[in-house]
């Protein structure tokens, strides 16, 4: 386990977390698709917001259950509450700081299904 950081585009939004890549998610679901975000999931215990709760706007969608935030002033979504695992939260990689995906198994997860 090693710990990242990472953040929204602008820096308003910065976090830490704590994991050991054992596969990315990318969703087929409606948002997923359309912010064409590749994720790792993590156990909120591995997970520390450090700077820009106030900077967060929050969007939700169909069940209400998945929380997805997104940085107010660059629009930057840099994580989200999960909806089947909610003690988990989905983190784009692509925010992270100075991280390569390309050795990292990628799962795709079929989210347009959930119903």
């Amino acid at each position: 386990m090693k710990t990242y950081r990472g953040s929204c585009h602008c820096g308003a939004v910065r976090f830490e977390i704590i994991t050991d890549f054992p596969e990315l998610t990318q969703c087929d679901c409606s948002i997923c698709r359309k912010k064409n975000a590749l994720m790792v999931k993590v156990h909120e215990s591995q997970f520390t917001l450090l700077a820009g709760e106030e900077h967060l706007t929050e969007y939700q969608f169909h069940t209400k259950t998945a929380r997805h935030f997104f940085c107010k002033t660059c629009g930057i979504y840099p994580f989200h509450r999960k909806r089947v695992t909610p003690d988990n939260l989905g983190i784009n990689v692509f925010c992270l700081d100075d991280f390569d995906s390309d050795a990292i198994p990628v799962r795709r997860a079929k989210g347009a299904a959930m119903l």
